[in-house]
């Protein structure tokens, strides 16, 4: 795949991003470069692409399809993987958001449940009070989230599109921003 440089600055940018999110700088490239390539690509025109190693591309792949973003396509005559991922943007972010509520939100809820438990019996109020009050609030974004990813993006994009006009929609005064 030939790069413009267009291309070729978004996948540095985007693999720039990936450190800052907590993704291997070579994982987001990968994921950039098969974001903008038009047809499927082997490890190996990935690896030429981005002049990384092979060894470096197939374990990037790996992390790829273990976050649900890349997938293998077959080619008619040709035993090698064919690698593709979504090009819309909605779904791609979805999926990104699906798998950190699984891999952070989950697990964290259920860590702070416990520990708010275990303060409770060391009579620490508190402590109990403080993590009692963060395991509400990531129930509540929780149970937000679940309502919110049964929606359809074109659903989704509406939303967000309304703003803070959503709240025309609710009962009661609403204030503005820096009212008290």
């Amino acid at each position: 795949m030939v790069l413009s440089n267009a291309g070729r600055e978004f996948i540095l940018h985007w693999g720039e991003m990936g450190s800052r999110w907590g993704v291997n700088r070579t994982v987001a490239q990968v994921h950039a470069l098969l974001y903008l390539s038009p047809e499927p690509l082997t490890a190996e025109d990935i690896a030429e692409a981005l002049s990384v190693a092979r060894s470096n591309v197939s374990t990037s792949l790996r992390e790829l399809q273990n976050w649900q973003l890349v997938q293998t396509t077959p080619q008619l005559g040709d035993r090698r993987d064919f690698f593709t991922t979504s090009h819309d943007v909605w779904q791609l972010f979805l999926t990104v958001l699906q798998q950190r509520v699984e891999r952070e939100i989950v697990p964290t809820i259920a860590a702070l449940g416990r520990l708010a438990a275990e303060a409770r019996g060391e009579k620490q109020p508190q402590v109990t009070a403080r993590i009692a009050g963060m395991h509400a609030f990531l129930q509540e974004i929780h149970g937000w989230y679940q309502q919110m990813a049964k929606l359809p993006p074109s659903t989704l994009r509406s939303l967000m599109s309304l703003g803070a006009n959503v709240t025309k929609w609710l009962p009661g005064p609403r204030k503005g921003k820096g009212e008290k």
